[in-house]
């Protein structure tokens, strides 16, 4: 149980470095578009590798961000169920969620993009655009470091549900454990909101 607690920690301080160091890339996105506008509305040129720059740091910092936002639950969540359930009933939920939906999902997306990212390597793709940027290649590798981080972090998920489950969740920091549900702790025993009422 140490050895899985150690490692949902290593996963998710991976991921919230690189989600950290990626998300940057907003800030090149918006200097690239910014750019495009003056130079186009102001000089009256435009240089097609800046906007395929802009394009493509957005494709990187999305994709490079997703295993981080899913260690902080970032992504859509219909919670109608999920927000008032117990931490047990959460654990049961994202452990059935890994192994149903993410990790198989992810790999689908390795086996179809695997070909599809070493073709674009062997020529060394470039944009379909010309004067546009070299290096279309790498841009495509982030669909493999897409499915890697969120991968691991599924597997991450997968473990402190796990955790959980077995009463050990207090091997875990607090910032990685389910957070409580608030509405059942202000609610004391034999509390039912309705005292008062004639």
């Amino acid at each position: 149980m140490q050895a899985m607690a150690a490692l949902v920690r290593g996963i998710s301080a991976l991921n919230a470095v690189i989600g950290r160091v990626v998300s940057w890339l907003a800030l090149g996105i918006v200097i690239a578009c910014f750019t495009v506008v003056v130079q186009r509305y102001l000089f009256g040129v435009s240089y097609l590798w800046l906007r395929d720059l802009y394009i493509w740091l957005n494709g990187a910092m999305f994709t490079g961000v997703a295993g981080f936002a899913l260690a902080r639950g970032d992504h859509v969540r219909v919670d109608i169920f999920y927000r008032p359930a117990s931490v047990r009933r959460k654990a049961i939920v994202d452990l059935f969620g890994v192994l149903v939906f993410i990790l198989p999902f992810m790999v689908v997306v390795v086996l179809y993009s695997w070909p599809f990212v070493t073709r674009s390597w062997s020529y060394w793709e470039g944009s379909s655009n010309v004067g546009g940027m070299p290096g279309l290649y790498i841009l495509k590798s982030f669909i493999i470091v897409f499915a890697a981080l969120v991968t691991l972090q599924g597997v991450a998920m997968a473990l402190r549900a796990i955790l959980v489950l077995a009463d050990r969740e207090y091997l875990l920091p607090e910032q990685l454990r389910y957070p409580p549900n608030v509405a059942a702790a202000l609610q004391t025993p034999g509390e039912t909101g309705h005292e008062g009422a004639l």
